[in-house]
């Protein structure tokens, strides 16, 4: 087994890596200098809703495939066996659900940040406390994110340690601030299939220096790692099949159903259609990412056995294990350790450049938009970029301050996830009981944060009060495909070898993370309902229909209609024909009030709305399925197109004032 020392990387590893970050710069300066040149909010943000189906998949996948998760499953399997793997069990629901209820509402209300959702469903409070809970729950994240695996590197190969956060951070910004979401889905789809080619080279290497798959099998299976089917109901145990398999789905949930920068992709989308298929896309994605971390696992496995670098002391944790594994199998093959490494930070980029541009996203729309209503669309575009460049910024500061945390960085990993649950309950809360209030909202969040901190504060607490010395793969971080579960999991991984039966309320801290998401959106809904009953709840005649998901209304499809308006809680899901009638007559007017038809060319041509996002399925069609009411009133100076975002020009001028249906 080599010692550190004979690690190092070769010229050719340096030129491998060099690549990864100039394809990625290339293709944000490509799409920053061609097609719309990213002039508008709309093209800057959402990508002019053009992307199909597959980038978008891709780029889902690619999100939060992290390079904390790719250094994490496999020491997760090396430690504890195969078990993990019955996680991929909760993907189906979890991108199931979001496909058929999240996605359509999202969709059909045409967002740009998730959390205007939050004001149509509530009010502005309420869409602002979603917006800086998001906000604070990325910023802390996207900084851990890059130091993380910057700081792992070198302590395996000496690789300069700020060198690579800085190039990371500064190709990151780039290439956001430049070519935005177009170019931040395009390079995940690039740096997706070069974290294929890291994972597969690792497992094709390794697994022939062992003595082939089968090899790689035998010896898992009888030193009991292939593991069998663990149905203990019990949700104190950290790994069960319902654990993974149901407590999983609601932390999918959080980043699937409801975290902007995925809900991002899905509006830029040409369809709601497309929009759906990616979801249904990204399913066997997930479960190939899984299933190569795993078998990375293995391989680890049948070349270490028991006595691995960690128990000789060539590592100090089990995060730098994968990396010994890939610099002591590639060290006679030039170029594969830079492979390797450009998969490592490929999985860092996807993920940085993501926060930037969905932190732009709300910061924009949620906090400065709604105060400066006659913002032209000029300064909004130039306002956005400067966000996400002042966001990537942000990020190497957050980089500096995760160096200084010591063991505190547990803690600040943790917050991500800790997050995520109460988000996920606020929305469900507004989607599925319609008398649900803003006061019920507003108090449901917060008491939800306050459930989420107090577990996983005292777990972490208590962790480390009764682990003495700490287990050995205390900093394992699983990947779940999603961030939510890889911070927690940094948090609360315990080994079997230290099994304790706690009572009271350490027994209450030893909740299994994967239920976190589920307990913590749980509480949200309880509170929120009590408070908006206490408080008077909203009448369902006065609840946008386009807000609700009618879930009643699914489940009872076979009774009369009838009954089925008593079971929609007063919610007029019934008013959608008229609603649409209205829309239509609206747009009518604002064709025939138009004046002479502008010359073929000139810059009023160009300032014209773009209607096609209403002409795409069928006029009456994509009105009807419309969430807003546009009426065109004679301007000052300003004219609106569909998205809601004003520029001023030289002809006619025409304000479409939108109201929720």
């Amino acid at each position: 087994m080599p010692s550190k020392e004979d690690m190092r990387f070769s010229t050719v590893d340096y030129i491998i890596f060099a690549l990864l970050l100039v394809i990625s710069s290339a293709i944000g300066l490509y799409y920053a200098f061609s097609g719309g040149k990213q002039r508008t909010t709309q093209e800057f943000l959402l990508a002019n809703r053009s992307m199909g189906f597959l980038p978008v998949a891709i780029s889902l996948l690619a999100t939060f495939q992290s390079a904390v998760a790719i250094l994490g499953v496999p020491a997760e399997i090396y430690n504890n066996g195969t078990e993990y793997w019955f996680l991929g069990c909760c993907y189906f629901l979890g991108l199931l659900i979001p496909a058929h209820v999240f996605i359509p509402i999202f969709y059909r209300l045409r967002l740009t940040s998730t959390y205007e959702y939050l004001e149509l469903r509530f009010n502005k409070i309420v869409r602002i406390c979603g917006t800086v809970t998001f906000i604070f729950q990325m910023v802390i994240y996207m900084g851990v994110v890059l130091y993380a695996p910057s700081l792992a590197l070198n302590a395996v190969t000496g690789f300069d340690l700020w060198g690579s956060v800085l190039a990371l951070g500064l190709v990151c910004t780039i290439y956001t601030t430049l070519g935005g979401l177009k170019a931040v889905i395009w390079t995940d789809v690039f740096q997706s299939l070069v974290m294929f080619a890291g994972m597969l080279a690792v497992i094709t290497v390794g697994s022939i220096k062992v003595g082939g798959i089968t090899e790689v099998w035998r010896i898992a299976n009888e030193a009991g790692k292939i593991s069998g089917i663990d149905l203990n109901p019990d949700p104190f145990e950290r790994h069960t099949f319902w654990v993974l398999a149901f407590g999983g789905v609601f932390m999918m949930l959080t980043l699937y159903g409801v975290n902007q920068a995925q809900v991002q992709r899905y509006l830029s989308s040409r369809t709601q259609k497309e929009a759906i298929l990616s979801c249904y896309a990204v399913f066997p994605c997930q479960q190939i990412i899984l299933s190569l971390g795993c078998l990375m696992g293995l391989v680890m496995y049948a070349r270490y056995r028991d006595d691995g670098p960690l128990q000789k002391g060539y590592v100090q944790n089990s995060d730098q294990m994968v990396l010994y594994f890939v610099m002591d199998i590639f060290k006679d093959i030039p170029g594969l350790p830079g492979l390797f490494v450009a998969c490592l930070f490929s999985g860092a980029l996807s993920t940085i450049s993501s926060a930037f541009n969905s932190l732009a996203t709300v910061t924009m729309q949620d906090l400065i938009k709604p105060f400066f209503p006659n913002m032209t669309e000029s300064r909004a575009t130039l306002i956005a970029k400067g966000l996400a460049f002042m966001y990537g910024l942000l990020c190497l500061c957050m980089a500096y301050i995760a160096s200084l945390m010591g063991s505190v960085l547990q803690a600040a990993l943790s917050i991500f996830g800790i997050v995520g649950g109460p988000l996920l309950g606020l929305f469900s809360l507004g989607m599925f009981f319609p008398c649900s209030n803003s006061w019920g909202a507003v108090t449901g969040l917060i008491s939800g944060l306050i459930m989420s901190f107090w577990v996983g504060i005292g777990s972490f607490v208590n962790a480390r009060i009764s682990a003495s010395p700490p287990p050995l793969n205390a900093t394992v971080v699983p990947d779940t495909g999603n961030m939510t579960a890889v911070v927690i999991t940094k948090l609360l991984t315990t080994t079997s070898a230290v099994r304790t039966n706690p009572t009271g309320l350490k027994k209450f801290y030893s909740l299994s993370y994967l239920w976190y998401s589920g307990f913590s959106s749980t509480v949200v809904i309880i509170v929120g309902l009590l408070v908006s009953c206490i408080t008077g709840p909203t009448r369902g005649s006065d609840v946008n229909p386009h807000t609700i998901f009618p879930v009643m209304r699914y489940i009872l499809f076979f009774l009369p209609k009838r009954y089925l308006e008593k079971v929609s809680c007063g919610v007029r899901y019934d008013q959608d024909g008229l609603n649409a009638r209205e829309t239509t007559s609206s747009v009518i007017r604002m064709f025939t009030t138009s004046l002479a038809p502008p010359q073929q060319g000139t810059e009023e041509q160009e300032d014209r709305p773009d209607l096609s996002p209403l002409l795409q399925d069928g006029f009456p069609h994509a009105l009807q399925n419309g969430a807003t009411k546009m009426n065109l009133i004679k301007g000052e100076g300003i004219e609106s197109d569909e998205s809601g975002e004003d520029r001023t020009d030289g002809g006619p001028k025409y304000v479409v004032h939108e109201t929720a249906l």
